[in-house]
């Protein structure tokens, strides 16, 4: 699909083709739609993680809390799926699937939320690694990670589906 033709779409619509770039939270699709035009993907990106940041702390929360823990062999959504293969997060050992388990416990248990990593270009060890790094951080520090890391989930995922 190009810009054009999400431009072109109606709120339902453009809701259906690109409501899933930020995971199970539709609504950010659904906001950015008042202000197409968009002029390219970047415009599109801009506009959604804006609506993210005017979103009250409950929603932005509710939105870190959607996404899934990484490597878990739990019911994950398509392109998390798809993503953590590509970073080898399906071929874990059992020793970094147990490592990963309880580094994701202890971050999930100290922040209220999953660790949230945009795994493209990364592998099973740089995870590991940041999981464990980040969990020393103060709650604010990691808040603030965290949108950032959907934020750049949501341009890749924007990236591999507008032409």
């Amino acid at each position: 699909m190009t810009i054009a033709e999400l431009n072109s779409l109606e709120r339902a619509q453009f809701v259906s083709a690109i409501g899933w770039i930020f995971e199970h939270s539709p609504w950010v699709a659904e906001r950015a739609w008042m202000m197409r035009p968009f002029a390219d993907k970047q415009a599109l990106h801009r506009a959604m993680v804006e609506q993210v940041e005017r979103a009250l702390p409950d929603e932005q929360l509710t939105l870190l809390r959607a996404h899934p823990d990484l490597g878990t062999r739990a019911r994950v959504s398509e392109a998390s799926s798809a993503e953590q293969a590509r970073a080898g997060l399906d071929q874990l050992t059992q020793e970094e699937f147990e490592r990963l388990r309880v580094l994701n416990e202890a971050y999930r248990h100290k922040f209220g939320f999953p660790f949230l990593f945009a795994v493209k270009g990364s592998t099973k060890h740089d995870i590991l690694d940041a999981l464990e790094r980040r969990g020393q951080s103060s709650r604010e520090e990691e808040y603030r990670v965290a949108l950032d890391q959907v934020y750049r989930i949501a341009r890749f995922r924007l990236e591999d589906t507008l032409s």
